[in-house]
C-alpha cells in the first residue's frame, strides 16, 4: 500500500465471539466478505471496536489471519496495533506482516500516558518494525495522548512507510492544519462517525468508520455523496444517519454498535467482560433510536 491506497470507507471491524467468549471465526470471516461486498475498500481489525485489549496475543494474530484469509486479495487488511508496551505492539505489528496484513493503523499504549518524548519514540518504533503501510491514529479522547499536526508532519518526515492519519480529536481544524502542513503527503481520515461530512468537507479523503459493521450500504453510499459534493443528497442522508452515527461517540460505543449489528441481523450483540451488553435507561434510548432509523430508511 502507498498513500494512495488509502481511501474510502475503511471499517473498524467488531470482534464476533461465541457464546463461550471465544472468538467466532467463522462469523468473522463472513462479515469481512459483506462488508466489501457492498462497496468497503478495507478492513481494519484490532481496533478500540474490536476489543483488543481483551484478547491476548495470540487470539489477535487468529482475528488477522482470519480477515486476511476470508479476504484473499480483493481488499487489504490494516492491523490495528496497540499494547501495553512498546515490546509487545512491535512483536503484533511483525506478526501481522508474517500472516500477510497489507497495513498498520498505529495506536498509542493502552494505559501509559506519558510525556511526549515516550509517545514519540513508541511510535517510532512500531513504523520502524515493518515495511508495512501506516496509519498513525489520534484520539486524545480515549486515549489521552494528543499527536498535533507539528508531530505528525515529524513522522512523516522521518518514516517513508507513514502514509495515513486517522483523526479523531473531534476538531475538523485537524483535518485543515495537517493539510497545510502535509499537503498529499499523507491521507487524512475521519475517526469519529458522527463527523464524516464536515471531515470530507476540510478534506478528508477517508473514513474509518464503525456503524458501517451494521449498515455498510448507507456508510458507503453517505461517503460517496459527501466526496462528489453532492450536499443536497448527502445532508438528507446524513440527517437519517446521525441519531445512529453518534452512538460511536459514547463510552458504550462497543456495545451499542454491537446492538445495532443485532437488530439489523448481521451479529450479536455479545462482548467480552467487563463489558456487558447495555441496559437500562440507555438500552431503551438506543432501541428506539435504532427502531426509528428502520422504520425510516431510506431507499438507496
Amino acid at each position: 500500500m502507498q498513500a494512495s491506497d488509502w481511501g474510502g470507507v475503511m471499517p473498524a471491524i467488531t470482534t464476533p465471539f461465541a457464546p463461550d467468549f471465544s472468538l467466532d471465526e467463522d462469523f468473522l470471516g463472513r462479515h469481512c466478505r459483506w462488508l466489501l461486498d457492498h462497496g468497503c475498500t478495507a478492513l481494519v481489525p484490532l481496533g478500540s471496536l474490536g476489543e483488543s485489549a481483551t484478547l491476548d496475543t495470540q487470539e489477535k494474530i487468529e482475528v488477522l489471519r482470519t480477515c486476511v484469509k476470508a479476504v484473499g486479495d480483493r481488499a487489504p487488511v490494516i492491523a490495528g496495533i496497540a499494547a501495553l508496551s512498546t515490546a509487545q505492539a512491535v512483536a503484533l505489528a511483525r506478526s501481522a506482516q508474517e500472516v500477510g496484513c497489507q497495513g498498520l493503523m498505529v495506536l498509542p499504549p493502552y494505559v501509559h500516558k506519558g510525556p511526549w518524548h515516550e509517545m514519540q519514540d513508541h511510535y517510532d518504533a512500531i513504523f520502524a518494525a515493518t515495511d508495512l503501510s501506516c496509519m498513525l491514529y489520534n484520539n486524545p479522547i480515549a486515549y489521552g495522548t494528543d499527536v498535533l499536526p507539528q508531530a505528525v508532519a515529524q513522522f512523516a518526515s522521518r518514516h517513508s512507510n507513514l502514509h495515513a492519519v486517522k483523526e479523531s480529536s473531534g476538531d475538523t481544524r485537524r483535518v485543515t492544519a495537517l493539510r497545510a502542513l502535509v499537503g498529499d503527503r499523507l491521507a487524512l481520515f475521519v475517526g469519529l462517525d458522527d463527523l464524516l461530512v464536515e471531515g470530507v468537507d476540510a478534506g478528508a479523503v477517508g473514513w474509518i468508520a464503525g456503524l458501517v459493521n451494521a449498515l455498510p450500504a448507507e456508510s458507503v453510499k453517505l461517503y460517496e455523496l459527501a466526496m462528489a459534493g453532492q450536499r443536497t443528497e448527502a445532508r438528507a442522508l446524513y440527517d437519517w444517519f446521525l441519531p445512529l452515527l453518534r452512538l460511536d461517540t459514547v463510552p458504550e460505543f462497543v456495545q451499542l454498535i454491537k446492538l445495532v449489528q443485532q437488530e439489523c441481523n448481521m451479529g450479536v450483540e455479545r462482548v467480552r467482560p467487563p463489558r456487558q451488553p447495555v441496559r437500562g435507561e440507555l438500552r431503551e434510548y438506543a432501541m428506539e433510536t435504532i427502531r426509528q432509523a428502520m422504520a425510516n430508511r431510506p431507499q438507496l
